[in-house]
């Protein structure tokens, strides 16, 4: 008896969307994300999204307020629902209607060099302590550790090539000789257990078909502060923060800093220029002056010995 798989056929109204975006060069998780809240407001309005009136994306958007959303997750849904309005369905009245929320500006938390050293060495098997050493030694995004393939290790050169980046945009990684011989130890570690192949995956996730997941570096960089008995809040991203900070004050150009971040306006690189503590205490405070200028006026005053 023959069977026949059919596939379930793609909504028209998706499928327009998802060319508009391919046709405007956004990524891949770019266009995960738009899609998965444009689901969101489907499910939350119980009828298509292009039956929304401004009344119905005021309440979505008070509904994600009160249920506490994130500021990153509303601005998230207020860009891939302005792309739905504004490009595929063109109805600009709507996605005016669409009101981003301000974030609240936190200190980026940064490891010292010792604190780093530490949550390295405390991650959980070599694979981690690779991938965590490729995010800290390099500057990279979680998403582009996740996604190294190991052709993209070019020892000869000491480059690492990270493809499409933030911005759909490619850039060469440092690659410093103790993060090359980390990597290899990981090589010949994942060569013995049967994951690793020639043009695969660096870190492949459960299955070797499939990279790591940004849930699993998150999980590892977090039961790797526990154990090293860090405190501060951390992440993958942390890392990178870190890397960046640490160049800054060692004297790295900033728009040295700003290439290896792939940052495409130096504004953003200079965001690191708050948490540099070398830069801060470079800074002569206005009472050291003062005192220091009082002192020198008491020794002129005062009769020679």
């Amino acid at each position: 008896m023959d069977t026949t798989i059919t596939k379930t056929p793609v909504n028209p109204l998706r499928q327009r969307m998802q060319h508009d975006m391919m046709m405007r060069g956004l990524g891949p998780h770019t266009q995960h994300n738009y899609i998965r809240h444009v689901r969101r407001l489907a499910a939350f309005l119980g009828r298509p999204p292009d039956t929304a009136t401004a009344d119905d994306l005021r309440s979505f958007q008070i509904h994600q307020h009160e249920r506490g959303a994130s500021a990153s997750t509303i601005n998230g849904a207020v860009s891939a629902l302005r792309f739905f309005y504004m490009v595929t369905l063109k109805r600009r009245d709507l996605a005016r209607s669409l009101i981003a929320t301000r974030r609240p500006h936190r200190m980026r938390e940064v490891l010292s060099v010792e604190e780093a050293a530490r949550l390295l060495e405390a991650a959980p098997g070599i694979k981690y302590k690779a991938a965590l050493g490729v995010a800290y030694g390099a500057g990279l995004r979680v998403s582009e550790v996740a996604h190294l393939k190991v052709d993209d290790i070019d020892s000869s050169r000491m480059l690492i090539r990270v493809e499409q980046g933030k911005g759909g945009r490619d850039r060469n990684a440092m690659l410093s000789p103790q993060l090359l011989e980390l990597l290899r130890m990981w090589w010949r570690e994942g060569k013995r257990r049967g994951v690793m192949f020639p043009h695969g995956w660096l870190f492949p996730g459960r299955s070797y078909t499939d990279p790591i997941s940004s849930r699993q570096l998150h999980r590892a960089v977090q039961e790797a502060a526990e154990v090293a008995g860090i405190k501060k809040r951390v992440s993958p991203h942390t890392l990178r923060h870190s890397f960046a900070t640490h160049l800054l004050e060692q004297d790295v150009d900033i728009r040295v800093i700003q290439v290896l971040l792939g940052h495409a306006k130096i504004d953003t690189t200079a965001i690191y220029t708050k948490v540099s503590t070398r830069t801060i205490h470079a800074v002569t405070g206005p009472l050291d002056r003062l005192m220091a200028l009082m002192e020198g006026k008491e020794r002129t005053a005062s009769p020679p010995g």
